[in-house]
């Protein structure tokens, strides 16, 4: 995320490293089948010899991260040696999915998500017997919601993300805009709208907001960036189970409204330049820009929280976890390596190279970006409030993705939905639409239960 290179594909490649996966058909997963039963519980094993892991070759920085833990941790001993597969990040979710579980590995990433989908049809254990307690205890409250059902762990990452608005200092104070200094006082809709009115009226194409259109909003983009919408709202995309009542309340549907109301003071950003060269005042998306805009602005930058709809300002959170094969015969081995991959040493070493914030407690305390007083401290202070995935209350704002079998039908119903509404389709009947096919499949597949 280092990279500031704006071509589209860049764009598509810096996103999907946060957990995005915009390059990937997350709604391929729905297709999978055999899912229910019991649990699947590997095999602890001796704790010795060599074990297997898979990881996606995201940009080169990652990838050279990640191969230096492995070599340090099997420098650092001589019980256990790591094997590392690197799968590029096009084909990692699908090379999982149609891979049957008895030949997948010891170790694997897997970008959260997907996780409940693993789970349901038995390609992941839960991890809590193979880890230690320190690790578990260590990483944040935000990171462990992501990788939580029923109770159990399944899944842990060296990473997380966060949304934000983009300011330039210099555009607001020229319109006379006054914006938030943190979550605490974060714009409310209305507010928004009025900075928006402002803003234009200052601007000669009118086109003063930047929202990543050029990502596209039919996809993992769209689910990411603006189901915070829906939650800030008091809505939901699953509650009980249920997309109807929720993803289609009249809360939802009016600030679905609102969003769409802006779209006429959305630039395009076709070139990925829209606010690092002036000709925005705001952008939203995530921390993986901070870099990049950054360098482009300087002091002149300034990160907010995104609006408040009315149930409190929210963002999306979760990103790239590792977990245990269902199938391993040596999970006590495999537990051994997550806690080494898990230290501070190599979280801090990841985060540096990807920009993202650590997943873990002592890192993120000490991350120069994230710290109290860093400069993106407003996206630890999201993270530092985590709702999980059911409840979302005022008083909360990291929200993590529904944790179902059936996330990839959620993302994909919601997104197209929120696509169609930004194309000017009617909220309510997208919403309600795209209500009625979660819950229709949620109804075939017997609410994608896991025991």
């Amino acid at each position: 995320m280092s990279s500031i290179d704006r071509s589209t594909s860049s764009r598509l490649r810096r996103t999907a490293s946060t957990g995005l996966a915009l390059v990937l058909p997350l709604a391929a997963l729905a297709a999978c089948g055999g899912g229910g039963g019991s649990d699947a519980s590997a095999e602890a094993g001796s704790g010795e010899g060599t074990i297997s892991v898979w990881a996606h070759q995201g940009q080169k920085s990652e990838a050279a991260a990640l191969q230096n833990a492995v070599k340090s941790f099997n420098s650092s001993q001589d019980k256990v040696k790591v094997e590392l597969k690197l799968i590029p990040e096009k084909d990692y979710t699908k090379t999982i999915t149609a891979t049957d579980a008895s030949e997948l590995p010891d170790v694997m990433e897997f970008d959260g998500p997907t996780m409940a989908n693993f789970v349901y049809n038995k390609k992941l254990a839960a991890i809590d017997d193979f880890v230690s307690a320190k690790t578990l205890s260590n990483a944040t409250d935000a990171s462990k919601a992501q990788g939580e059902i029923a109770g159990k762990h399944y899944g842990l990452g060296m990473f997380d993300s966060g949304l934000g608005m983009y300011g330039s200092k210099k555009l607001l104070d020229a319109a006379g805009v006054k914006y938030p200094k943190g979550v605490d006082d974060a714009w409310t809709a209305d507010e928004f709208d009025a900075a928006l009115k402002a803003l234009k009226a200052k601007d000669s194409d009118g086109k003063v907001l930047d929202i990543q259109e050029g990502n596209g909003l039919a996809n993992e983009w769209g689910t990411y960036g603006f189901a915070p919408i829906v939650w800030s709202a008091g809505g939901a995309l699953l509650k009980d189970g249920k997309a109807q009542g929720a993803l289609d309340s009249p809360a939802a549907v009016s600030a679905l409204k609102t969003f769409q109301s802006w779209k006429g003071t959305v630039d395009p950003n076709t070139d990925g330049n829209a606010f690092a060269k002036g000709r925005v005042a705001l952008s939203w998306v995530g921390h993986w820009m901070y870099p990049a805009y950054s360098e482009a602005l300087g002091d002149d930058l300034v990160v907010l929280p995104l609006p408040d709809f009315g149930d409190g300002p929210k963002t999306g959170q979760g990103s790239w976890s590792w977990g245990i094969g269902a199938d391993s015969k040596n999970a006590k081995a495999a537990g051994a390596f997550m806690d080494f991959l898990l230290d501070d040493a190599n979280v801090t070493a990841m985060t540096k190279a990807n920009g993202a914030p650590p997943a873990t407690k002592s890192a993120l305390a000490a991350s120069d970006l994230y710290k109290q007083g860093g400069p993106l401290q407003l996206f630890a202070d999201q993270l530092a409030k985590p709702c999980g995935d059911s409840d979302i209350s005022k008083s909360c704002v990291a929200v993590t993705r529904p944790v179902t079998a059936g996330y990839p039908v959620v993302t994909e119903k919601f997104s197209q939905a929120l696509n169609a509404i930004y194309g000017g389709s009617d909220p309510k009947d997208a919403l309600s639409k795209a209500a009625r096919a979660i819950d229709r499949d949620f109804s075939d597949n017997a609410g994608y239960e896991i025991p």
